[in-house]
């Protein structure tokens, strides 16, 4: 996939923690909290930003920088993750999407863009079937869980074959996010995550949908892919070159242009 230059190496570093002109606030509900930031856009539309299993809003600092130029963009730190406070109990997809729904409503314009990668994708799912009104449309993004690999042991195999093809600064932002979140936490969502088959979501989804995978994703197979895509009413496909699972963070540019392309068509129609 080619080494990033330093000065590129720099930009994402600088993207990642970039929240001077972020708007803040946090959702709590009991000991469930959401930390939401806003790069607010007036009269554009809204694109919630809905990150994976072990990340936080920073990681999504590049695609989120692209996204600004035509989006009113907010980001997430689900409970547990990024600087949300850690919870005792680990809540479902369906109670996780529950939660999204009040902290959007709260802190963002709907109907809005729902963007989801890899376990955000089956939080994203799950808000757009049970929450439809505060949804126009959905990306999904290297959307899990594999059915054929429904285990721990499994995806995390997959993960460490993926990030062998990716610059080494994608594991050296998310080695310092999972250090964050710590492997106490980390594995009481993945036992969460596991339980969660986004197949029978899948056909409750009535907005128009895209699935972006990087052709070189591991833990997001293209036979999963398509099979995630066949289970949509209105679903569809693109594939980022050269990419792999962490094609948000690999290929900005490309994902982002997608996603504008696609959000543009559907606030189009």
């Amino acid at each position: 996939m080619g080494i990033l230059s330093s000065a590129r190496v720099a930009q994402w570093r600088a993207a990642a923690d970039g929240l001077a002109d972020a708007v803040s606030a946090a959702h709590t509900e009991g000991e469930h909290s959401v930390i939401v930031r806003r790069w607010p856009r007036a009269d554009a539309p809204c694109a919630v930003l809905v990150h994976g299993i072990g990340m936080g809003q920073q990681y999504f600092g590049l695609l989120r920088a692209e996204l600004t130029r035509t989006f009113d963009v907010v980001t997430l730190d689900l409970p547990g993750f990024g600087t949300s406070p850690e919870p005792s109990q680990s809540l479902s997809m369906p109670e996780l999407s529950d939660l999204v729904a009040n902290a959007i409503e709260a802190h963002a314009s709907v109907p809005c863009v729902a963007v989801g990668h890899s376990m955000g994708s089956q939080v994203v799912a799950e808000l757009a079937a049970r929450h439809p009104e505060l949804v126009q449309s959905v990306v999904l993004i290297a959307p899990t869980v594999n059915a054929a690999e429904r285990t721990g042991w499994q995806q995390a195999l997959r993960l460490v074959q993926d990030l062998a093809n990716d610059p080494p600064i994608v594991a050296a932002i998310g080695a310092r996010l999972y250090l964050r979140t710590g492997p106490r936490w980390y594995l009481r969502k993945l036992r969460t995550m596991l339980d969660h088959d986004i197949r029978a979501v899948l056909p409750r989804i009535q907005q128009p949908t895209l699935v972006i995978r990087g052709d070189e994703d591991r833990v997001a197979p293209a036979d999963w892919v398509r099979q995630v895509v066949a289970g949509l009413p209105d679903g569809r496909l693109r594939v980022a070159e050269g990419r792999g699972h962490e094609a948000m963070v690999t290929g900005a540019e490309p994902v982002a242009s997608m996603i504008q392309e696609f959000a543009g068509a559907d606030h189009a129609a």
